[in-house]
């Protein structure tokens, strides 16, 4: 039977897998990855907080969950938007070469 324990360390690999990702990659996409995994184990989190609550009445988890969704399909959606204007004038993805950006 799952408990909250098993949860909280999934998520926490979860997010630290994501935020390896983040920290680590020279290319955007590999960096946005990253980041909706680190959404993914805060979603992960609040659901399991819900469930395991001893008296669940209203599904504020469920809300805060799938309001985090909408955020991370905005993000993903701008974020991509982004890099495909960099990849058109730079012709490349990865974040060292963009020092240009600076203003």
């Amino acid at each position: 039977m799952p408990t909250l324990t098993l949860f909280l360390m999934i998520s926490a690999a979860l997010f630290s897998i994501g935020l390896l990702a983040a920290l680590s990659r020279r290319h955007a996409i590999f960096i946005l990855i990253g980041i909706e995994m680190m959404l993914a184990a805060a979603n992960l989190n609040f659901i399991a907080f819900w469930r395991f609550d001893p008296q669940p009445q209203s599904p504020t988890g469920v809300m805060v969950a799938i309001f985090s969704i909408a955020i991370a399909a905005a993000e993903a959606a701008v974020g991509l938007a982004l890099v495909i204007a960099v990849y058109r004038h730079y012709r490349t993805t990865s974040v060292d070469k963009l020092d240009q950006l600076k203003g």
